[in-house]
């Protein structure tokens, strides 16, 4: 039997009406407002590509 996903909300989102959800296992992401689809990724990779200068 698999555990249920925990799911983080973005630090920067405050509650506003685009929020971002990331899987604690660090590999999906989904919108807080339709949490049906989810994007799977590699989301470290994903933070250093928005982060870069």
């Amino acid at each position: 039997m698999t555990s249920p996903t925990t799911w983080r909300k973005a630090t920067r989102s405050q509650n506003g009406p685009t929020c971002v959800e990331v899987a604690g296992s660090l590999d999906r992401l989904r919108d807080s407002k339709h949490t049906g689809p989810v994007l799977r990724a590699d989301v470290p990779a994903l933070v250093r590509y928005v982060k870069r200068d």
